[in-house]
């Protein structure tokens, strides 16, 4: 019963209209890993520079996620900039410094690799792919992606679908992916590219769930105020996966039902990445805060 996730760790700066922060903690890795801990230990695989915080590391090692795995190269840390518009849907991204992460090459050992859960965050297929291959075939295997890289690795991300048990992509990039603007029709789309499920991400509107002959639909947990909305996504993964991993099932005896109820786990942990900057919500996040949560939006999605 436990999780691998791999993807990127990042130093992030982000600007709202409210505030503005820099050197943060980010990464598609580290709001997954971190969002999975509360159900599941985890092993992280990722990169990161000599620059790295070491309070950042010891933070992963307190929510008990296993960072045997994290490659700790001369150089800096991959690090992202970013503005927030008034609406916070929508951002521009300011800057990027890949540094250490173009050397990244995922490296799983024993134990990592023969996790019940495999988490494919967001980065480069090849990467994904490689993860993937060092993965137990026993694994249930989610794999998160972007626009980046239907743009330009498209030949090896339609692999990454083909090898995953769930695809969780966004809607502009569900529709960019499939050439259709009907997310119903996309969802299917992507079913017939190989994965067994699919989750299309609908931010503040909620997410879409689908497997062969099943279809299932959350509202998000309403908030009355964003904070910031970065990593919200990839909290949301590694929340299903967190919840997968607890359920301690063979991949193939996980139910749409159970998909079903990971979606709304991973929801309802993502709306508490957005009502801070980066991981602080995650971070300071009790059992009690994330049940009490769960039970409020129980009631308001009961009819």
């Amino acid at each position: 019963m436990s999780v691998t996730v791999a993807g990127t760790i990042a130093l992030d700066s982000i600007e709202t209209p409210a505030s503005q922060r820099t050197d943060l903690l980010g990464g598609s890795a580290s709001y997954a890993a971190l969002a999975a801990s509360f159900s599941s230990p985890v092993y992280l695989c990722s990169i990161v520079g000599t620059d790295f915080p070491k309070e950042h590391l010891e933070l992963f090692h307190a929510k008990g996620i296993n960072t045997d795995c994290v490659q700790i190269e001369e150089g800096k840390t991959f690090r992202w900039s970013g503005r927030y518009f008034d609406d916070m849907n929508q951002r521009e991204t300011l800057s990027v410094s890949i540094d250490v992460l173009e050397k990244f090459q995922p490296r799983l050992n024993a134990a990592a690799g023969n996790t019940t859960v495999a988490l494919l965050a967001n980065m480069s297929p090849e990467n994904q792919l490689a993860v993937l291959s060092q993965s137990s075939p026993q694994a249930f295997v989610i794999a998160d992606s972007m626009d980046l890289w239907i743009n330009i690795a498209k030949e090896k991300l339609l692999e990454v679908l083909a090898g995953s048990d769930l695809f969780v992509i966004n809607e502009g990039e569900a529709k960019q992916l499939t050439g259709t603007s009907n997310l119903i029709t996309a969802g299917h789309r992507m079913l017939a590219l190989g994965p067994k499920h699919v989750v299309i991400k609908k931010g503040e509107h909620g997410a879409m769930l689908f497997g062969e002959g099943h279809f299932f639909n959350t509202t998000a947990f309403p908030l009355h105020e964003v904070a910031d909305p970065t990593g919200a996504g990839d909290t949301f993964a590694g929340g299903i996966a967190g919840y997968l991993s607890k359920l301690n099932k063979p991949k193939g005896s996980v139910t749409f039902a159970d998909l079903s109820s990971a979606v709304v786990s991973g929801t309802v942990l993502a709306s508490f990445t957005c009502e801070a900057f980066s991981t602080d919500s995650l971070i300071t996040l009790t059992q009690a805060d994330l049940d009490a949560r769960r039970e409020l939006f129980r009631s308001y999605t009961a009819f």
